[in-house]
């Protein structure tokens, strides 16, 4: 037998029943054979090195010798014993118990029947009373229509998605794991050639050739294919997204036809340089010079510091050959502010160019597909025209012109380019959830722990506590995606030159929020499946990792939250400004009005089922919070600015309450975005997000129960009324848990785990 320790991996264990069947009947047809090896190794959750083994074993010469093949019927019978009365009653009872037992998946022998003729004798060598009978509540139809929900979740971008998912749907695009940094890159880099020869790049650059300029075919792309490789889908990001989007925003309409077509088809390997080692938040202080030389016409790029050191550049330590390089422009002495500029990094050989020197980050916590860079420029010269010049240019006679006059305004436009990257961010990081929950909720429906003696133990997801740990995360991402979308479209319908910082900080508020969320999701979704949420090749530990940085990625969690906050006070100091005595009048009564509301003697005391799942219960609860956070958030800074102190210590002074501004205003957002996809969809459908909806609701003033209570606009009865109600929303929702998976649209090779397979009722090939 070939590689016979390879027997006791647990994704080949449930396998073995039906080798010994095959083996054992001695006489099967070449179609036979071919048709069992199909249906055995076209599984989507097992790994490449054991689909190898399993073809070789099926072929002519790779049967095993008679004293081999009583050797594992031994075994077989051995493990029959150990499992209990459930596994001994015939090959496939044994195989679903090795499963089970294993972690891994059961064999569907129904589909085998056709081509195995199992010796009476085999079967009678195990025959022991029947398992136990499956448990019901995950067993049947869905109550509502799964492909109107995957619609809505896919939204008008069909093909894009389509096409994403036939790339992904092939086992050899599977996520990576248990490789060394340098194959891992390798792998990733060529699949990313893969992805460029398909024309997925094309996507960033529409317009370019005639049709409407409309990124939301990328946004969609991106967005699923972050149900596989994330280190694949970050490279994409940083190629197509960082690198080409910072053209496609920034340059001109020459620099856009001469270098897009060629980052698209990946002939121009590049990275997007901004963030430095000592200012990754702080953009507009960024060290990195670009002084121009009237002599030569050439912009001269100088790391002058350590600290300058460009950090964390995707693709730089290996493939990129040029870099958007965000520096201060230098010009006749004159500084004005921080600028783009395309620098060549390497030549075509892949050797550095003379005054660039390029570090390796080196192994990561994940994403080590990707080849993150640290960069140093010694006086590097490019030509003046590699200036990204749609907002900025130097004339013939060596003057610096803009039609942006505020360098303010200037600098905030210049970093639009990071608002789809956000937004790309967001959307992976709910992908990624989505999969991580997906493996984690199946495995809850067909993994027993405990239970009455004699009787079936426990499926994990009747227990409450599991339901606590699972479902309102199920609820969150479900209302982060509906959020996302609605800030991509948000994004997508802006005019040309409209002003996009209260868009910006909206996307940054669900950035931050999304990020944060799918992190919860897959650290409960791994602490859930008990050891086995530990192993690699259940996908959740690598998901765990590759998302983690996503919280700092294009932007610190955190400081995002507090440029959120800032936005939104800003805003709120503008409509005073502009009222004047008429705003202040209008404030007065808006507040006037949320007080009477917040004191409402019968709206308090409402605490029915029917109240608490409203809309408009949840939404003006969070619009409540919102707005009594900006408004005293205002008062304590205007109060500190008054008594003498700096604007920055004031912010800085009551940055907690900011940062929890933010938090509100983001819970607000999401929970409208969820409310309008509910309303876009009828009957059956509406119903299921409509509970979906209410346990996300609920949760969420859960999570703020403290403040809710100390302000006086719940009170208890309704605290002990939401905390009871949030239990009968799981029961409600249990029935649906598998349709509401199915409707994410995901890939089997996707979820490529060995224990999201193993529910027999529900096969998954």
């Amino acid at each position: 037998m070939h590689e016979p320790h390879v027997l006791q991996e647990p994704e080949l264990r449930p396998f073995l029943p039906l080798l010994y069947v095959a083996w054992a009947d001695g006489d099967l047809s070449d179609a036979e054979r071919a048709l069992l090896c199909d249906r055995l190794t076209e599984r989507p959750g097992l790994k490449p090195r054991l689909r190898d083994s399993l073809r070789a074993w099926l072929t002519v010469d790779g049967a095993p010798d008679s004293q081999t093949l009583a050797t594992l019927h031994e075994t077989l019978v051995q493990t029959a014993g150990t499992l209990g009365p459930e596994a001994r009653g015939g090959w496939r009872s044994l195989a679903e118990a090795m499963a089970r037992a294993n972690g891994s998946s059961p064999e569907t022998l129904a589909a085998l029947d056709s081509v195995l003729d199992v010796v009476s004798a085999d079967r009678a060598v195990l025959a022991l009373p029947a398992e136990f009978p499956p448990d019901q509540t995950f067993q049947g139809p869905p109550r509502f229509d799964v492909e109107k929900l995957t619609a809505l979740l896919d939204g008008p971008q069909v093909e894009a998605r389509k096409r994403a998912r036939a790339f992904l749907s092939d086992p050899d695009h599977r996520a990576v794991y248990g490789v060394d940094k340098e194959t891992y890159r390798a792998i990733t880099f060529a699949r990313l050639e893969e992805v460029a020869a398909l024309g997925m790049g094309r996507l960033t650059r529409p317009g370019d050739e005639g049709g409407e300029r409309d990124l939301g075919p990328f946004f969609a792309t991106f967005e699923t294919m972050a149900f596989g490789d994330l280190s694949l889908v970050v490279l994409m990001g940083v190629q197509f997204g960082l690198w080409g989007g910072s053209v496609a925003a920034l340059g001109s309409e020459a620099q856009k036809r001469e270098w897009l077509p060629r980052i698209a088809s990946l002939e121009a390997p590049g990275c997007f340089a901004m963030s430095e080692v000592g200012h990754g938040s702080n953009v507009a202080d960024l060290e990195t010079l670009a002084r121009y030389d009237h002599a030569t016409r050439e912009l001269v790029i100088h790391t002058p510091s350590e600290s300058a050191r460009k950090d964390w550049a995707g693709g730089a330590a290996l493939h990129a050959r040029y870099g958007t390089v965000f520096a201060q422009l230098e010009v006749g002495g004159a500084r004005h502010g921080v600028h783009a500029i395309i620098v060549p990094l390497r030549d075509a050989a892949g050797g550095t160019l003379p005054g660039v020197r390029i570090g390796d980050v080196g192994t990561k916590q994940g994403l080590n597909g990707v080849d993150n860079g640290r960069i140093w420029f010694e006086e590097v010269r490019v030509p003046v025209a590699n200036l990204l010049s749609r907002y900025a240019t130097i004339t013939e006679e060596g003057r610096y012109e803009s039609p942006i006059e505020s360098p303010n305004r200037r600098f905030f436009t210049m970093l639009g380019t990071l608002v789809g990257g956000r937004l790309s961010v967001a959307a992976a990081s709910v992908s990624a959830a989505k999969v991580g929950l997906s493996i984690a909720l199946r495995y809850a429906t067909h993994r027993r722990q405990f239970g009455p003696t004699s009787e079936p133990e426990t499926l994990l997801l009747h227990y409450p506590t599991h339901q606590r740990r699972l479902l309102p995360r199920l609820a969150a991402t479900y209302a982060y995606h509906f959020a996302c979308e609605a800030a991509a479209n948000a994004f997508l319908e802006q005019e040309e030159g409209a002003d996009t910082r209260m868009l910006e900080a909206h996307v940054a508020a669900i950035k931050a929020g999304a990020t944060w969320s799918a992190m919860a999701s897959l650290r409960a979704a791994r602490e859930a499946c008990g050891g086995q949420g530990y192993l690699s090749v259940n996908r959740i530990p690598d998901l765990l990792n590759d998302a983690d940085v996503f919280t700092t990625f294009e932007g610190d969690n955190t400081v995002l939250s507090q440029l959120v906050a800032r936005s939104l006070l800003t805003n709120y100091s503008q409509q005073f400004a502009r009222g004047g005595a008429g705003a202040w009048l209008r404030f007065l009564a808006k507040q006037a009005r949320t007080t009477l509301t917040a004191n409402n003697p019968f709206a308090r005391h409402r605490n029915d089922a029917e109240t608490l799942r409203s809309a408009d219960f949840q939404l003006q609860a969070l619009r409540f919070r919102e707005d009594h956070l900006l408004t005293t958030a205002a008062l304590r800074v205007q109060k500190r600015i008054r008594a003498g102190t700096e604007a920055q210590q004031a912010t800085l002074e009551v940055q907690e309450h900011l940062v929890a501004l933010a938090g509100a205003h983001a819970d607000r957002r999401v929970l409208e975005a969820f409310v309008d996809a509910e309303s876009r969809v009828e009957g059956a459908e509406r119903e299921v997000l409509g509970r979906l909806r209410a346990l996300h609701g609920l949760c969420t003033l859960q999570a703020q129960l403290a403040w809710f209570l100390e302000d006086g606009h719940l009170d208890a009865g309704q605290a002990r009324a939401l905390r009871r109600e949030i239990p009968v929303l799981f029961q409600e929702l249990l029935p649906d848990v598998l349709p509401l998976l199915d409707a994410f649209g995901i890939p089997d090779v996707c979820l490529a785990a060995p224990i999201a397979f193993d529910d027999p009722a529900h096969p998954r090939w």
